[in-house]
């Protein structure tokens, strides 16, 4: 598995990626503004020279209610079939050093349903801060999300 910057050119992959998740892919020309973005990250993977995973970043510049503004783990997508390999974490712990370059604290909101994606984010030890019906854009089905925070490691 490789892990590299997402460029303009795989935004197509990206999106064929989230429709065989069963997710809504994002529009073309917000993938372009986010790759473009010197304050977002936007990564792939790619197996054999496929690319078959990919992983974001958002950065908000303000608070907005009880979220703060600060780096924010995006979407991390894989396709089914490669899922349970490892690739999501390498994906997230990319982010998550590339936000800890620029930050103490990365902040990562999610649907208190989505277990799987819980887990995964407790191995940095993201910490539950907040619920609400919606934090910054992000609006949640069943009407409440989880707003978690993770702190940059200490060396020892």
């Amino acid at each position: 598995m490789d892990i590299r910057l997402a460029t303009s050119g795989d935004i197509d992959a990206i999106r064929d990626i989230d429709t065989k998740a069963g997710r809504s892919p994002a529009a073309v020309v917000a993938f372009a503004a986010a790759i473009l973005d010197d304050n977002r990250l936007v990564v792939v993977a790619s197996v054999d020279g496929s690319i078959v995973g990919w992983g974001k970043t958002h950065f908000w510049s303000y608070a907005d209610g009880q979220a703060p503004g600060g780096h924010y783990l995006g979407g991390v997508t894989v396709l089914p079939e490669f899922r349970r390999d490892g690739i999501a974490r390498a994906l997230t712990q990319v982010r998550l050093d590339w936000i800890w370059a620029r930050a103490d604290s990365a902040w990562y909101i999610v649907n208190p349903s989505n277990q799987a994606s819980i887990d995964l984010h407790r191995q940095w030890g993201f910490a539950e801060v907040a619920k609400a019906a919606k934090f910054h854009t992000t609006s949640f089905t069943g009407g409440v999300g989880l707003l978690l925070q993770a702190k940059q490691p200490t060396e020892d």
